[in-house]
């Protein structure tokens, strides 16, 4: 019997120890991904084997069961050992196209570069990433993914590089990235379903020189999403149906002063309505294009609308009577006819 570390309790990183038999290891592992509550502590080796009982007379095959059984629950070098199916090297995890359908439940602590890449992954658990302190580079692309936790950022510290690109999310909400303040490249292209931006989706995220928004299903971005991003240097906002009415007008203008720095893709965006615009370049509009959503009328304008309703009114209440004249002339005409003839 041999104690095997599990996590239980209310708190994030408190174990209990349950035994390990031979009979236990006969039974199915734990579907990767189905993860709880763990530890970001490993035992050491020395409370390992305190804990193991006194085997009796050494016997040949007892010892090596012991041996197996005792290099199992040995810690390796980065905390834990590399998950199955992925390939770990010089704290650099890969697990992509391996057609998992969750995330693997346990990594290397010492993890910087931590690639989930060409899955079917549909859901990370929001305390996924609190015992990787070390992660720099974090590959989601290509899944199944629709939203993420709020939070699961709250430990990524570190994080620099993210990429959520080819998956099936629907919006970012706000403070989606709080507290991974260190990011500096953001990949949220080829989101079809992506139709809504929180204005404070990237708010604090002041070292993000890199973002791109393209081929998704945005019409509308707000100013205040990007105002807060003063080191960024490269936009990709192309591919998306926007629409260009009086609502664009703040933030093409915003473009157009950051023109030299943020129009990797500027032919690729292009308007998908009001119908007069459809189809024009995004940048290609002026302030001119959105004259009309500054018109604004004048006491006398007022007075001049006022006169015009007034008179089309006299104008047709005037018709109206003529025209009731008329036919009742016609029906009368008509019916001396009728008695002329008889």
């Amino acid at each position: 019997v041999l104690p095997s570390p599990t996590c239980q309790g209310s708190g994030p990183c408190s174990c209990l120890s349950e035994p390990l038999t031979l009979d236990s290891m006969d039974t199915a592992p734990a579907p990767m991904g189905s993860l709880q509550h763990r530890s970001c502590q490993q035992p050491k080796m020395g409370d390992t084997w305190s804990q193991l009982p006194w085997p009796g007379p050494p016997r040949p095959a007892m010892l090596l069961v012991s041996l197996i059984l005792a290099a199992g629950v040995m810690p390796s070098d980065a905390g834990t050992s590399c998950p199955v199916l992925c390939t770990c090297h010089n704290q650099v995890v890969d697990c992509s196209s391996q057609r998992l359908f969750s995330v693997p439940p346990d990594l290397p602590r010492d993890t910087r570069n931590l690639s989930l890449a060409h899955n079917r992954i549909a859901a990370v658990p929001s305390g996924y990433l609190t015992c990787y302190i070390e992660l720099r580079v974090l590959d989601l692309r290509n899944n199944s993914l629709v939203e993420l936790p709020a939070g699961l950022f709250l430990h990524a510290k570190r994080l620099a590089h993210l990429d959520l690109s080819y998956n099936n999310l629907s919006h970012v909400p706000a403070n989606m990235f709080q507290a991974a303040h260190g990011l500096v490249h953001i990949d949220l292209s080829h989101n079809p379903g992506l139709r809504r931006v929180h204005p404070r989706a990237f708010q604090g995220l002041a070292q993000l020189r890199d973002l791109d928004l393209s081929y998704g299903g945005l019409a509308f971005l707000s100013l205040e999403a990007l105002e807060g991003l003063p080191g960024l240097v490269t936009l990709q906002i192309g591919g998306n149906p926007w629409v260009c009415g009086c609502t664009m007008e703040p933030l093409l203008k915003w473009l157009r002063n950051r023109i030299q720095r943020c129009t990797a893709d500027s032919q690729l965006a292009e308007c998908r309505g009001p119908p007069e615009v459809e189809g024009a370049p995004l940048f290609s509009l002026t302030e001119e294009s959105f004259k009309a959503c500054h018109l604004t009328l004048t006491l006398d304008d007022y007075l001049f609308i006022a006169f015009v309703g007034f008179v089309v009114s006299i104008a047709s209440v005037a018709t109206n009577f003529l025209l009731g004249i008329t036919a009742n002339c016609c029906h009368r005409w008509s019916k001396a006819s009728e008695e002329e003839e008889v």
